[in-house]
């Protein structure tokens, strides 16, 4: 097994990002709202975060919830969050566009990418929701993208291993396949275990209770499929060092 395996840690808090880090995270993937699978953070998180941080933070560039097939405008808007992902000291920017036929936006995925550079660029998930998983990889290492996160195209990792075995075979040098989706401890070893995988992506958090005396019930600043008001997830040291010893002692 590899022992160079860079651990990507996605998070979205400072609070996380550093308690990322201080447990063996090699990079972070900064994001907002993980309940939708991670947006765009804010600039001034990502300032802070910059700041924080002494390893590097790829940026998530999604300005909204649902499929990735964006109208112009959100175009436009992903544009200058690349801008301000460069500005702001990103090592790297994280996104994904399809076509309604499921395969990928090449004209758009192209112009992200040379506006990116020369940071670093990840194709995410919505790799998992293509048609066909081989067709993607070959234009996305056409395109010149860094690398792709996915999960197999199956809800968790450990469901679709055949399949990112097989992509991490057919992608070889061109790009770096990183596996993504219900990675924890108990199972990072079996991922790990891939042969020519060279980068691990994984979240979680636990709940931490919110500092608030006074609290009113009656009221909740989102929709009906909720979170707990007084509560938010918060990724901790020990979870990410107790992950990453996983990997290496699984064997």
């Amino acid at each position: 097994m590899n022992r160079d395996i860079v651990f990507e840690a996605c998070v979205d808090s400072v609070e996380s990002a550093l308690a990322a880090q201080d447990g063996g995270a090699h990079r972070v993937e900064l994001c907002s709202d993980l309940l939708e699978g991670g947006l765009t953070p804010s600039f001034g998180m990502l300032q802070v975060a910059r700041a924080s941080l002494r390893i590097p933070i790829m940026v998530m560039i999604r300005p909204r919830g649902g499929d990735f097939l964006y109208a112009d405008r959100e175009f436009r808007a992903m544009l200058h969050d690349v801008a301000m992902a460069k500005d702001a000291g990103a090592a790297g920017v994280v996104f994904g566009f399809l076509e309604p036929d499921g395969t990928v936006d090449a004209t758009r995925t192209r112009e992200l990418c040379d506006l990116a550079r020369p940071l670093s660029v990840t194709f995410h998930r919505a790799f998992d929701m293509t048609r066909d998983p081989f067709e993607a990889l070959e234009a996305l290492a056409k395109f010149g993208v860094d690398r792709i996160l996915t999960s197999g195209q199956e809800a968790t990792v450990i469901e679709g291993l055949d399949l990112i075995a097989s992509l991490v075979g057919r992608a070889q040098d061109r790009l770096v396949v990183m596996p993504g989706g219900g990675i924890t401890e108990r199972n990072v070893a079996r991922v790990a275990a891939i042969p020519g995988i060279r980068e691990i992506h994984f979240g979680g958090g636990a709940p931490v209770e919110s500092g608030m005396a006074f609290r009113n019930g009656r009221v909740f600043m989102g929709g009906v499929l909720r979170p707990a008001e007084y509560a938010r997830d918060v990724q901790r040291p020990e979870a990410v060092a107790e992950l990453v010893r996983a990997a290496w002692e699984g064997r």
